[in-house]
């Protein structure tokens, strides 16, 4: 007897794009949209079509961020909000800063990024002590991360209340604080972070974040050398070139590369611990004596300043070398915590990739805002020709890796070269050449 057997075959069909929301992500976009359009409605008669444009834009990219990585939709909120609070305290006068307990001690400019930067350098702490701990490494890493998360919102609200601040002391004076060395340190320490994070989160692991942090951790003693010695948080009138809509634009999305090339790089050196972490022989340790004479010598570089801040670059000289010490000694034990090698191969590829595309961008919008400025769209200015070399420099990097399936220690190697190479496009080129870029000396 024959028996027919019936097979049923179930289709599942895809969630849509907008279906997958849940109410959250729709309070947070209805909160994005009336905030922008309120912003719209109330300023923009000071506002230039560009800057309109810009405005408009920024609400459904703002709410499609939040929705694309859910952690920002909260990190978004309590920014805006606490930005709120710190611009209505003020009611109007900057004397208040002095006088307002919240301004004083945590909202003001300078009292939120002096608190994004304690905390960036905590985070670290927690990082690497999170390395070495066994039982209680897993808690301290993530201490590590919500204290990095802290930073990057007190690095966001400092910035916003900065901009409103500039237009206390005067309409001439208030712009995009991504104008001076100090405004942009602030910006690559949380745009920095922030990439990281979404790398941990996305693959799940915090294993790489206290050689990330390190980076962070070194633009932090910058800044704060910078604050101090220079008085560089003062807010100061734009110079007639940086008068432009282009800025807005130009300068963010070079941090993007600025910030996701160093993520890169830090993971490479990762990258070369893991993978030499079994060598007894000093000599081979190459990537160990790169980073300590890569910190060693930056002091160097402010030469100039060292007369009066040599205790400074002393103490950073000391610490440099106890860190560099301390990865040396512990390399197999930090070895251990690292994610394996395809993970760190896998972050530093995507993290080029995405610093490409944006200083690709940033590139093209520069030449725009130059033609505007100059009259010209390329000079060979020395930033003009060291941002072409940076570009070069990655764009054969990629072409190596999709092309010739470039891995490993070689591509490792050259990320690490290519963030020296960065920094000197960075701050090379201003400190030590002249140009149409250079608006100051340290």
């Amino acid at each position: 007897m024959n028996t027919a057997t019936t097979t049923t075959t179930t289709l599942t069909l895809d969630e849509g794009y907008f279906s997958r929301r849940n109410w959250f992500d729709w309070l947070f976009a209805l909160i994005v949209a009336a905030g922008g359009l309120y912003a719209f409605a109330a300023y923009q008669p000071h506002m230039d079509v560009y800057e309109k444009g810009i405005l408009l834009a920024a609400i459904p990219s703002a709410i499609w961020l939040g929705w694309f990585w859910r952690p920002l939709r909260v990190l978004m909120l309590a920014v805006a909000a606490f930005s709120l609070l710190g611009i209505t305290a003020y009611q109007g006068q900057l004397a208040r800063a002095d006088t307002v307990f919240w301004l004083k001690y945590f909202l003001s400019s300078q009292s939120a990024i002096l608190w994004m930067s304690v905390l960036f350098v905590m985070s670290t702490v927690f990082y690497w002590i999170g390395m070495f701990a066994r039982a209680q490494g897993p808690t301290m890493e993530l201490i590590g991360s919500r204290l990095a998360w802290v930073a990057v919102g007190m690095a966001l609200i400092g910035t916003m209340v900065r901009w409103y601040e500039g237009y206390l002391i005067g309409p001439d004076v208030g712009h995009i604080p991504v104008s001076n060395l100090y405004e942009v340190f602030v910006l690559f320490c949380w745009m920095t972070t922030a990439f990281y994070l979404y790398f941990e989160e996305q693959y799940g692991t915090r294993g790489f974040g206290a050689f990330v942090m390190l980076v962070v951790t070194a633009a932090v003693g910058f800044l704060v050398w910078y604050s101090f010695a220079r008085e560089a948080h003062e807010i100061q009138p734009l110079v007639p070139a940086l008068k432009s809509w282009w800025m807005k634009l130009h300068v963010p999305a070079n941090f993007v590369g600025y910030g996701t090339f160093s993520v890169a790089a830090m993971v490479a050196f990762a990258y070369l611990i893991k993978q030499q972490a079994a060598e007894t022989r000093w000599h081979r340790l190459a990537p160990l004596w790169v980073l300590g004479v890569f910190l060693s010598v930056i002091p160097m570089a402010f030469r100039k300043s060292l007369e009066s801040s040599s205790s400074y670059w002393v103490m950073y000289f000391a610490i440099s070398a106890l860190i560099v010490g301390g990865i040396l000694l512990g390399r197999r034990r930090i070895a251990e915590r690292l994610p394996p090698l395809e993970v760190l191969d896998d972050v530093m590829y995507k993290s080029i990739a995405v610093g490409f595309a944006f200083f690709t961008i940033a590139t093209v919008l520069g030449a725009l805002w130059a033609a505007e400025a100059w009259g010209g769209y390329w000079s060979w200015d020395p930033k003009e020709t060291w941002a072409l070399i940076v570009w070069l420099n990655y764009a054969a990097w990629l072409h190596m890796r999709l092309m010739k399936g470039l891995r490993g220690t070689v591509s490792a190697w050259w990320a690490l070269v290519g963030l020296a190479v960065t920094t000197f496009a960075f701050l090379g080129v201003n400190m030590f050449l002249s140009g149409l870029h250079s608006y100051g000396e340290l």
